[in-house]
């Protein structure tokens, strides 16, 4: 099954997966492991029909995958599956390609064991082309503070690598690689330009480096 190509090939009803800290961005690719039940419904109802389901964060981060009708971000990304794995006892690996961000605008009274909402993907026409703004992106300074982050996290990086990535490839795949908590990564997923999400994670790094260069403890 072919990616969407624009919001009007996108499902008016998703199957949501509520999941802390976990960001999904357009055009990029995050692997999980499925193993509640409920989830593995959902990803059985996904292959055997349009292959999407719905990646979004509950507000309150503090359990991974909250039970219940907790509420929700107003912003997910709609994942297609690109491929799974059956495994033993009722699980899967799958790996979630971001298609488009969508806001969930009323949640739907279902007999499945996962929640469904109407969504409206209608705001986010130009997740359709992650080229847009990359000109914009003060891409040697965002190098530089990508650089100084991961020497103070210790993380090994192939810059050679790096430096052959298109400018946003390089900002989704670092904004959804980075040691950030549960706001911080909404506020990625909410940001309404390449550039705005560059500079947003330009200042995440910077913040958490200054704080403990001034021995602040984040709470």
């Amino acid at each position: 099954m072919r990616r969407p190509a624009s919001t009007s090939e996108l499902p008016d009803m998703l199957a949501l997966f509520p999941l802390s800290r976990a960001l999904l961005l357009p055009g990029s690719h995050r692997p999980l492991n499925v193993f509640e039940p409920r989830f593995v419904a959902m990803v059985d109802d996904a292959l055997a029909g349009n292959r999407m389901i719905g990646l979004i964060q509950p507000r309150d981060t503090a359990e991974e995958a909250p039970r219940g009708q907790v509420p929700l971000e107003k912003i997910g990304c709609i994942g297609r599956i690109t491929h799974f794995e059956e495994q033993a006892e009722s699980r899967y690996f799958i790996i979630l390609e971001g298609v488009c961000r969508f806001a969930p605008i009323e949640e739907l009274t279902t007999a499945t064991p996962y929640r469904q909402a109407r969504i409206d993907t209608s705001e986010f026409a130009t997740d359709f082309t992650p080229e847009l703004g990359e000109d914009a992106v003060d891409r040697p300074r965002l190098l530089t503070v990508l650089r100084a982050h991961a020497e103070f996290s210790d993380i090994e990086v192939d810059w050679d690598e790096i430096e052959d990535m298109a400018t946003g490839e390089l900002v989704d795949l670092a904004a959804m690689l980075g040691p950030y908590g549960g706001p911080e990564k909404q506020a990625l997923l909410e940001a309404r330009t390449l550039v705005e999400r560059a500079e947003t994670l330009m200042a995440l790094a910077e913040i958490e480096m200054a704080r403990a260069r001034s021995g602040v403890v984040l709470q």
